[in-house]
């Protein structure tokens, strides 16, 4: 298993979040979802201006194999969206963590950030998926 970065937070559905600082997060899949999904062929971003909830999907990614939602891990408003995935949809394969990033919020509720799992419990997430 891949190195889970010490500085995110994660949703049980596998998306990462990076506390950025002013109140501003960058949201990713993790390594484990990539490979589950394979090669992604495709991303549907957001739009920059898009307000998304704590929970929703709000993009999606696609592999040869199956189309998987991104959700929201916090409350928001996009402003910004990696629109190198448009050409390079597996810069998520290749870099989940760092260029795979997907999109960038302006949170509204930072106490929802209390709701995410830290690294260690996302690791147990993970190791009690493959029992």
């Amino acid at each position: 298993m891949s190195e889970i970065p010490g500085d995110l937070k994660f949703l049980k559905s596998h998306e990462w979040l990076r506390i950025d600082g002013n109140g501003k997060v960058t949201v990713g899949i993790s390594e484990h979802a990539q490979g589950l999904l394979g090669d992604l062929v495709y991303v549907e971003l957001p739009n920059v201006g898009d307000r998304v909830e704590a929970g929703n999907a709000c993009a999606v990614v696609e592999s040869v194999k199956a189309a998987s939602d991104v959700y929201a891990p916090v409350t928001g408003t996009v402003s910004a969206v990696n629109t190198a995935l448009s050409d390079k949809p597996e810069t998520i394969n290749e870099d989940a963590y760092g260029e795979g990033w997907i999109f960038s919020l302006d949170i509204e509720e930072p106490e929802q950030l209390n709701d995410l799992l830290d690294p260690d419990a996302y690791a147990e997430l993970l190791e009690d998926d493959d029992h």
